[in-house]
């Protein structure tokens, strides 16, 4: 089976080849957004009714970003929309239906939008499912989610962000990229045994993948694209495990967990930054082997290389022609 490839950098590049804020692990989305005028811009974030999603709404909407919730259940969307409204003093807080899961409600969001797109945060997400199951096209459900789904919203949502003239694509990825490159012989587990972290792992990949590729097609544009891993933070995503696993001192709260995120959504220190991975509100080294300790795992070289990028966004792209 053909799996991505990479360069073999040394583990863990030293600090000074990457990009350094003034911000770190203990930093809160409040504190990397402060001073920041978001006033005329517009954010769109998916996954907004829980944890980071609605931390980072929150953050945008208080530095005066018109905010759109592209939520699943619109229902929960203006519950949340409500109390940012609320919270923020914005009333520009709006909800729409986006389930990044199914691909007609993808099309139907990004046909309807007009007007620039300043922020787009690739937030949803879900993490290993107990069984396999098979979503969009029929590939295995967190690679059609995590992935194919956000891949369809941004590319779909190209001409707004190019309008804005300095737009950025934000995808929370996470380390558990670390346990799988992508497969590209067998994305959909057709011939391997389901392994739901493997699965994780594999559409996580894609996700740093796609930041990256996106960015090297579209700075031209004025569109810059990052990837990120948040921390270990307790939400909803961990109800398939039982709960948040990371020892107590590696663990972060929600306000920490959306601090890079909104780092890369809205700071001007990465106004010309992209095509990379972020962890800590910090650009992550790079490593050779997946870490045995907590702390700062970093990020694989097989999930930055450029080849592995632009094969898989040919393949993302052949997926989307294929409902045509």
């Amino acid at each position: 089976m053909t799996r991505a490839t990479g360069t073999a950098p040394h583990r863990g590049s030293t600090v000074s080849d990457l990009f350094r804020s003034p911000f770190d692990r203990h930093s809160t989305a409040a504190d990397v957004i402060a001073g920041v005028d978001l006033s005329g811009r517009r954010a769109v974030i998916t996954g907004a009714t829980s944890g980071l999603g609605v931390e980072t709404a929150r953050a945008l909407a208080a530095a005066g970003a018109e905010v759109t919730l592209a939520v699943r259940r619109p229902d929960a969307g203006e519950a949340v929309a409500a109390d940012l409204r609320t919270r923020t003093g914005n009333d520009a807080v709006h909800v729409a239906r986006v389930d990044v899961a199914d691909l007609d409600s993808v099309h139907a969001f990004t046909a309807a939008w007009t007007g620039p797109l300043h922020i787009l945060v690739n937030n949803a997400g879900i993490m290993m499912l107990p069984e396999l199951e098979r979503g969009t096209g029929g590939h295995e459900q967190q690679f059609a989610t995590n992935y194919l789904g956000h891949f369809a919203l941004a590319r779909g949502l190209h001409g707004a962000l190019a309008e804005a003239g300095g737009a950025r694509v934000v995808t929370v990825a996470s380390s558990g990229h670390l346990f799988s490159p992508v497969v590209f012989d067998d994305v959909d587990y057709r011939f391997r045994p389901y392994d739901a972290l493997g699965a994780y792992g594999q559409s996580k990949t894609a996700e740093v993948l796609m930041a990256v590729e996106a960015d090297r097609r579209w700075a031209g544009d004025g569109i810059r694209s990052n990837a990120l891993h948040p921390g270990a933070v307790a939400t909803n995503l961990q109800r398939h495990t039982g709960g948040l696993r990371t020892p107590e001192p590696y663990r972060k709260t929600v306000e920490q967990g959306a601090a890079t995120s909104v780092f890369l959504a809205a700071s001007p220190l990465v106004a010309d930054i992209g095509g990379r991975y972020f962890e800590d509100v910090n650009e992550a080294p790079r490593v050779t082997e997946r870490p045995t300790e907590p702390g700062v795992p970093g990020v694989a070289a097989y999930a930055l290389d450029g080849a592995n990028a632009e094969r898989l966004w040919g393949f993302g792209a052949t997926v989307l022609s294929r409902r045509r």
